[in-house]
């Protein structure tokens, strides 16, 4: 069974400011070390809007679609992927009467995954435990890269 992932970081910047850069999905290939292109359908990004995001790792690379199913601004956001059903979001957490911001990064497995999905990552990602190992350092690599560019507009 695959487990559900959390990574945090801190940003010196209120919840707002930290807002306005993670709710653009769309630049999600700036900062994610997996993602190369966030396509959001329908218009402006909002709750139950769908998504097709365009991943590579090596020389593999797979489209996934996904659904806006909670926003919250300056609170969370988070998005389903159709083919595996795990959750992913950012939290984001107000610090220091609101001048600094706890940006926590989740992968919600709780739900369970598609056999096709725990197929595909035993076959031809190296097994649940090595891509986990992978996703996680990813995670870390993204809310770095997401404080560095929150923190350079502040």
């Amino acid at each position: 069974m695959p487990a559900n992932l959390e990574v945090s970081i801190e940003i010196s910047a209120t919840p707002a400011q930290v807002w306005n850069v993670v709710s653009d999905l769309k630049r999600m290939p700036q900062w994610s070390p997996q993602t190369r292109k966030v396509i959001v359908r329908g218009g402006p990004l909002r709750l139950g809007s769908s998504m097709i995001n365009l991943n590579r790792r090596d020389v593999r690379v797979w489209a996934t679609r996904s659904k806006i199913v909670a926003f919250d601004p300056s609170k969370r956001i988070a998005w389903e992927i159709a083919e595996n059903h795990s959750v992913w979001s950012f939290d984001l957490e107000p610090l220091d009467d609101n001048t600094r911001t706890r940006l926590v990064q989740r992968r919600d497995v709780s739900g369970g995954v598609s056999k096709i999905s725990s197929t595909l990552i035993d076959k031809f990602l190296g097994g649940e435990a090595s891509y986990e190992k992978e996703l996680t350092t990813g995670m870390r690599q993204t809310l770095q890269e997401i404080r560095k560019e929150v923190e350079t507009v502040v």
